[in-house]
C-alpha cells in the first residue's frame, strides 16, 4: 500500500485528511513538531520543516506527501518561515520522487470581482498575500520545470466540526463558540455581501480524492464547497435557528477591528484582510465536482454537525458524496 505522509499533523485539516485517506486502505504517517496518531496504525514522526534534513528524513519513503502546515499568524513569520518551508519541501520531494499536495488559501487572488476560480491570476492586495503568491508561484514553477510531481488545492475560509483542541476558524470562534456559550454571535465587515466558507470534512474529501488520483496532479483545485451564496447575517440566521436561539448579530466594521488590533495581536493582522468581509467573498468548487461528480455539504447539513457533531455523524452526514 502506498504511504501517505501528513506534513502539519492533527490540525483541523488535517485530521480530516487523515480519516478520508483511512477509509481507502493507504498507510498513513503524521509529521510535525508534536505529532499525535489519528488512526491505530499510523506513523508519528517528529519533524520541522525548516530544517531541510529533518523535513527529508520525515518524508524518507513516502509516495504522496499532503502539506497542510499552519504557522504562526503574523506576517513577519510567514515571510521568514514560508517561502524556507516550501524549498525545504519542494527539494526533499524532487529527491526522492514524491508526489506533493499543497493546501493553500486564496489570499493571493486579492480582490475579485465575480467567483474565485482556479483560474484566478494572482493579485495580492495584502503582506500575507503576497506570501501566499511567491511560494505557490515557487511550487508552481517547480512543476512547470517538470522537478516535482506536485498540485495545488485551495479552499475558501474554513470552519469545521467541534472537536478536543482549540478551534482554529474564524466562523466557528464568531458563531458557534460564542453561541456555545450563550453569547450573541459577531460578524466582520459587512454582514449583507456574500461569502463562501470551506467545511473540513469537504476539504479532506477533496484532498484525498486528488491525492490518491495520478491525473490530478499538475493542475490547480479548488476544495469541495458549497455553491450557496449566503451572507454573513444569513450564516448567522442558520446557525440561531439550529441552536434554537433568536437571531442576533453583533456587527465588527474595519474600524472596531482597528482598533481592537491595537491590544489584540490577531485582531492586529487582520486588518489588512477585511476587504475579504467588505465585499463579495465568492468562492467556486466546479471544476472538481464536474470532474469526481461529487457534491459539497450544503451549509444546513454542517452546520447542524458543527452544532450537534455526536449525532450528526452517526447520521452519516460528515462527508461529501
Amino acid at each position: 500500500m502506498a504511504l501517505h505522509t501528513i506534513l502539519g499533523a492533527n490540525g483541523a485539516v488535517g485530521r480530516e485528511l487523515s480519516r478520508a485517506l483511512a477509509e481507502t486502505g493507504h498507510r498513513l504517517r503524521q509529521v510535525s513538531r508534536q505529532p499525535r496518531k489519528e488512526t491505530a496504525s499510523d506513523e508519528v514522526v517528529v519533524a520541522d520543516l525548516l530544517d531541510p534534513t529533518s523535513t527529508a528524513a520525515a518524508l524518507s519513503g513516502s509516495d504522496v506527501a499532503y502539506l497542510v502546515a499552519g504557522i504562526g499568524y503574523s506576517t513577519e513569520v510567514w515571510q521568514a518561515q514560508w517561502p524556507r518551508i516550501m524549498a525545504n519541501v519542494i527539494d526533499a520531494c524532487a529527491r526522492s520522487n514524491i508526489s506533493l499536495v499543497f493546501f493553500d488559501n486564496v489570499y493571493a487572488y486579492g480582490e475579485v470581482k465575480g467567483p474565485m476560480t482556479e483560474d484566478t491570476p494572482f493579485n495580492p492586495c495584502s503582506r500575507k498575500g503576497e506570501v501566499r503568491a511567491s511560494i505557490a508561484t515557487m511550487l508552481l514553477d517547480a512543476i512547470r520545470a517538470r522537478e516535482v510531481n506536485a498540485m495545488i488545492v485551495r479552499a475558501a475560509d474554513f470552519y469545521h466540526p467541534q472537536f478536543a483542541g482549540a478551534t482554529t476558524s474564524m466562523l466557528n470562534a464568531i458563531i458557534f463558540d460564542r453561541l456555545r456559550a450563550s453569547k450573541t454571535p459577531q460578524w466582520l465587515g459587512n454582514p449583507d455581501v456574500p461569502h463562501s466558507f470551506s467545511y473540513t470534512p469537504d476539504i479532506g474529501c477533496s484532498l484525498a480524492m486528488l491525492g490518491t488520483n495520478p491525473d490530478s496532479f499538475g493542475q490547480t483545485w479548488h476544495a469541495l464547497t458549497t455553491a450557496e451564496t449566503h451572507t454573513g447575517r444569513e450564516l448567522v440566521r442558520l446557525a440561531c435557528e439550529l441552536a434554537g436561539r433568536p437571531s442576533k448579530l453583533q456587527n465588527a466594521p474595519r474600524w472596531m477591528i482597528r482598533a481592537l488590533g491595537l491590544f489584540q495581536p490577531l485582531m492586529r493582522e487582520q486588518v489588512e484582510l477585511m476587504y475579504q468581509f467588505e465585499r463579495p467573498y465568492v468562492f467556486s468548487s466546479a471544476k472538481l465536482q464536474k470532474a469526481f461528480d461529487v457534491r459539497a455539504t450544503t451549509y444546513r447539513d454542517a452546520f447542524r454537525q458543527v452544532w450537534a457533531p455526536a449525532e450528526a455523524r452517526a447520521a452519516g452526514n460528515s462527508s461529501a458524496s
